[in-house]
């Protein structure tokens, strides 16, 4: 006791301590920072986002549609059960932040792609109850009309190759043609699908991409760029 009340009356001695604590917590917070790329095992399959389901991941962030769907299915028989193989750490090695989120009132998202066609998925955005009567989620039809902010796209990707995700100069420079190819179902997506495999052309409306048509395409790709069906456990890691 009078030790720690010693401390306290002397500044310089309360300072230098504190500064010494706070360097020690940052220390073993940001070390583990440089050995990522050993603690996060590679899988085979995954691959950047497209510039659309980039984009569209962008407005599941702006609407909050992490605070009622996690993206993170726990290693436990209901949970595999329900949703899928349990969740790996690379599957969100590219994630900026990650979405695993912390509450369900809606289902776990993890898997969902291919869960349901594209047209679904129009209508449950537009009119979730009119599919699920019991839902609580908002209607997001006006994203329809809502055409997608897409001219900084390729700025978009330098600024995610910067934090480590591993667009190629290619993939940067042909942004904006595959982010118009994704969302219109009669373009040309043999580039398109060169660099980004299993890419969903969502069915667009004939005009210009809309905020709907990327927040589906980000929908449709979770969960289906590991084919966990028929790939072993050894062969999941590269």
């Amino acid at each position: 006791m009078f030790r720690h009340e010693w401390i306290e009356k002397n500044a310089i001695l309360l300072l230098v301590l504190t500064l010494l604590t706070v360097a020690i917590g940052g220390i073993v917070e940001i070390i583990p920072l440089f050995t990522i790329e050993t603690t996060v095992e590679h899988v085979v399959g995954m691959r950047p986002y497209t510039p659309l389901e980039l984009m569209g991941r962008n407005i599941y962030i702006r609407e909050g549609c992490y605070l009622c769907h996690s993206q993170q299915i726990r290693a436990l028989k209901d949970e595999v059960e329900r949703y899928g193989h349990f969740s790996l750490a690379a599957e969100s090695m590219y994630d900026h932040p990650f979405q695993w989120g912390s509450k369900r009132i809606g289902p776990d998202l993890a898997r969902v792609g291919g869960k349901y066609s594209s047209d679904w998925h129009y209508a449950h955005l537009t009119n979730p109850q009119e599919l699920v009567p019991e839902s609580l989620m908002p209607k997001y039809g006006f994203m329809a009309n809502t055409p997608l902010d897409f001219d900084h796209i390729a700025e978009h990707l330098r600024a995610n190759r910067l934090v480590g995700v591993p667009y190629t100069p290619d993939q940067i420079a042909h942004a904006n043609d595959d982010l118009l190819a994704q969302a219109n179902p009669q373009a040309d997506a043999e580039a398109l699908m060169k660099r980004y495999p299993k890419a969903v052309v969502v069915p667009g409306n004939d005009r210009a991409p809309t905020e709907l048509d990327a927040l589906v395409a980000y929908l449709q790709m979770l969960g289906t760029l590991v084919d966990f069906a028929n790939t072993s456990a050894e062969k999941l890691q590269q």
